[in-house]
């Protein structure tokens, strides 16, 4: 999971596994987001700023669709830097492919997403992050999966007879493994991308309550620091019969994101061919 280690890791890695040319042009990634590419087919899309009720107050979150029709929906958790512009633009992305997406701020007990972002540098921003995630016991997680799944359903643009989906990067990753198991008659499909915590025990003991198939793409840094926790989690979902597609990536935690200092394109890409292969598949 992303955390001062973490971070100190992927700094080291960009000053001494990088040329100085991709040095400069990953550090530049932090500053100024990486346009994603468009599908060939993309569709048009309309978007627009939310708030959600729960029992723990109002969650700003941003919701995105293609502009006509009814489509199966996607909740998408934040990494800890929190609802911003990249992950508006991943949204819309998704929305292009045909789907009805959420992504909310997962800190809103303590700070709206513009709050966040205000902090200051990165490291300000982690670290307000960081004590807002501390709210995100499994009973909150619970309050947040059941009302945001709840909010998606009541949207026109969402087709209720299709299956939702949920994806999670860094600190999401376990929120989607809480989400199937908090909601799992309308969670089909689960996609983690450099996740951190899988493997935990809490989460682990979740999986028998889950219905969806899975993606869970590992970071090779996380998978260095705990080249065990992949097969414990393998082994969960196998013994519970639920289809997964687990690979260790040859990128750095945090690779996915266009705004990440260490956004890797061809591995972002290949991790975005696969989620919407799960997709394609799991919500038919």
């Amino acid at each position: 999971m992303c955390d001062e280690h973490t971070e100190a890791d992927n700094a080291a890695f960009l000053k001494g596994a990088l040329s100085r040319r991709a040095f400069g042009a990953a550090t530049a990634a932090a500053g100024a987001m990486i346009v994603l590419p468009r599908a060939a087919n993309a569709m048009a899309v309309k978007g627009r700023d939310v708030t959600i009720k729960t029992a723990a107050g109002t969650c700003d979150a941003y919701f995105v669709a293609p502009a006509s029709g009814k489509h199966p929906a996607v909740l998408v958790w934040p990494d800890i830097f929190g609802l911003r512009p990249a992950f508006r633009q991943m949204a819309d992305r998704l929305a292009e492919s045909g789907y009805a997406v959420l992504t909310v701020n997962p800190f809103y007990r303590s700070l709206t997403a513009p709050a966040l972002a205000a902090s200051g540098d990165r490291d300000a921003i982690f670290g307000k992050a960081a004590e807002a995630r501390k709210l995100l016991t499994p009973e909150a997680v619970i309050v947040d999966a059941t009302s945001f799944i709840a909010f998606i359903d009541k949207q026109p643009e969402v087709d209720r007879k299709r299956g939702i989906g949920t994806t999670g990067y860094c600190m999401g990753g376990p929120l989607v493994m809480q989400t199937c198991a908090a909601v799992p008659g309308r969670v089909r499909a689960g996609g983690t991308f450099h996740g951190g915590g899988l493997a935990a025990d809490p989460f682990l003991a979740l999986v028998p309550k889950m219905q969806a198939s899975f993606l869970i793409a590992v970071a090779q840094n996380d998978d260095a620091k705990a080249p065990g926790d992949k097969d414990k989690v393998r082994a969960a979902l196998a013994a519970a019969n639920r289809p997964a597609e687990i690979e260790v990536y040859p990128a750095q935690h945090g690779w996915c994101p266009p705004d990440s200092p260490v956004y890797d394109q061809a591995q972002a890409e290949k991790a975005w061919g696969r989620l919407l292969a799960l997709l394609g598949k799991a919500l038919a």
